[in-house]
């Protein structure tokens, strides 16, 4: 039987495009209608009726939940997200919530008052949806981390390999010959995100042959560089012969190199940064900030197509991982090429 996938590959267009049709949104060209008319025709195509009774009773917004307020990331892939589904004629509700916020109960109230005909979450703790989204009914999607072990139907995940993308940039920093390398930002085992990260980055380290003092190289905060920068100080103040840094987070990786240079030390010539989700504000920071790409536009046409393709046909969920890019930035450089604090050693 023909899905609304196969209809979107059939006519050459998007599954927003689809949608629109078969919803009788008006901003559609009348060619383009009549050829997925013919073709949902020829195919026999029938959408799912429990899906479109729910689509009928709901609301025409998608309910957006976005962890945290001072993720970069999160801004950047809130604006591709609402574009890609402004283009499939869907409206979208957002709602911010503190880190600490159980985002799935904040789900179950949205849902019993607004119903929603889906839901986005923008990154989430895992414990969360293992505890409370069966309680969900409408389709949803994570973004930015992985929901393939917990066996929902009604959700789907699309993220990065975390921990790889770690263990690249801290690569990155161990190829410049440095050695005495501290990991900034997170709160683990509290969140899964932050513990991939810091996890991957430490077994790089140990991989490597280089010891880790995790009690005296490892400094918690949240993704905000406010934080990154209370962070660093703290972690630069406790381990002042550390000669690179790994920030999980660019915002965090911000506001850190910042503290080092008030600190008195100079960035990247006595120390060099990583950061991890390739933000738009790493392309102008002074220097330009090593960084783990997350590709946001990707991330953003999978979760939104996967989505509207569940709304409107009963469609098993889909669990990826899209590839990252190591951007090289101008924050790290060699540590036999570094003067000062090194050469005083």
């Amino acid at each position: 039987m023909a899905t609304i996938k196969d209809i979107a590959r059939l006519s050459g267009y998007s599954i927003g495009t689809v949608s629109r049709v078969m919803n009788n949104h008006p901003d559609v060209s009348a060619r383009t209608r009549e050829k997925i008319l013919r073709i949902i025709k020829e195919q026999n195509f029938q959408p799912n009726s429990n899906a479109k009774h729910l689509k009928q009773q709901s609301s025409t917004s998608v309910a957006i939940f976005i962890k945290g307020y001072g993720n970069m990331l999160f801004a950047d892939l809130l604006e591709q997200v609402q574009a890609i589904l402004r283009d499939s004629g869907e409206d979208a509700s957002v709602i911010y919530l503190d880190e600490d916020t159980n985002e799935v109960s904040a789900a179950l109230r949205v849902e019993e008052e607004r119903r929603p005909k889906g839901m986005i979450f923008l990154g989430g703790d895992l414990r969360h949806f293992r505890e409370g989204f069966s309680g969900i009914s409408t389709p949803a999607v994570l973004l930015t981390n992985t929901a393939a072990e917990l066996g929902f139907d009604r959700l789907s995940s699309f993220t990065t390999d975390d921990s790889e993308g770690a263990a690249a940039a801290v690569r990155a920093l161990i190829r410049a010959g440095h050695r005495r390398i501290g990991i900034l930002g997170g709160d683990p085992p509290n969140s899964q995100i932050s513990l991939k990260r810091v996890e991957g980055s430490a077994r790089e380290l140990a991989r490597s042959g280089i010891s880790f003092d995790r009690e005296r190289q490892f400094e918690g905060c949240r993704f905000s560089m406010e934080d990154g920068y209370a962070g660093a100080v703290r972690l630069l103040k406790r381990c002042p012969d550390l000669t690179a840094v790994f920030a999980i987070g660019d915002t965090i990786a911000l506001g850190a190199m910042r503290a080092a240079r008030d600190l008195g030390r100079r960035v990247p010539e006595e120390i060099s940064f990583a950061g991890f989700d390739g933000i738009e504000s790493v392309k102008y920071s002074i220097p330009r900030l090593a960084t783990v790409h997350q590709d946001t536009a990707e991330l953003a046409r999978r979760g939104v197509e996967d989505l509207l393709l569940r709304i409107s046909y009963a469609h098993p969920p889909v669990h990826a991982v899209i590839p990252f890019q190591l951007i090289q930035g101008e924050s790290i450089m060699p540590a036999q090429t570094r003067t000062g604090f090194m050469d005083r050693k």
